[in-house]
């Protein structure tokens, strides 16, 4: 969604997101994955701020914001801290985009629309939400209702994106 109409979003619809959130599947059931709300008018103008100009338009009226993160050396790791495949935190990302798409499937469900994007200021965000260093910071989730109906852009063709043998 690349337009919203600026009603709010509630803390309870935020919350619920959030139980939602704790049921995708994650390497070793590690869980990784964290989220960092802006629902006050003042921190959504700051992550706002911490976006490019383009998405800055794009959710101009967005009335909330989550900020997606992972634990890193986790998920892809062996309890000494080696990691069990080529991957590495390759694996902290995917859990994450696992639990991304709960996230968007939750808010989906009670009517809210959402923009994931993935240029953005990763020092500002740190610092406004106190974000540690351990955690990588992946996306910036826009929330709220969809101003209009989106035109939905070409999509590729099945087997264009399956090999089966």
């Amino acid at each position: 969604m690349r337009a919203f109409d600026g009603r709010p979003v509630s803390r309870e619809q935020i919350q619920k997101i959030a139980e939602d959130i704790r049921m995708a599947p994650s390497w070793k059931n590690s869980q990784t994955g964290r989220i960092y709300a802006a629902y006050s008018p003042e921190y959504v103008e700051e992550v706002r701020k911490a976006l490019p100009e383009f998405n800055q338009r794009s959710t101009e009226k967005a009335p909330a914001f989550l900020v997606s993160t992972f634990k890193k050396g986790i998920a892809g790791f062996a309890a000494d801290g080696t990691p069990t495949n080529e991957l590495g935190d390759g694996w902290g990302a995917y859990d994450l985009g696992l639990q991304n798409a709960y996230l968007i499937l939750s808010a989906s469900e009670q009517g809210l629309d959402t923009l994931i994007m993935g240029c953005r200021d990763a020092d500002a965000l740190r610092k406004l939400f106190s974000i540690p260093a351990e955690e990588e910071i992946v996306a910036v989730i826009a929330l709220g209702y969809r101003a209009g109906e989106p035109v939905m852009r070409p999509r590729k063709p099945a087997e264009e994106l399956l090999q089966i043998r």
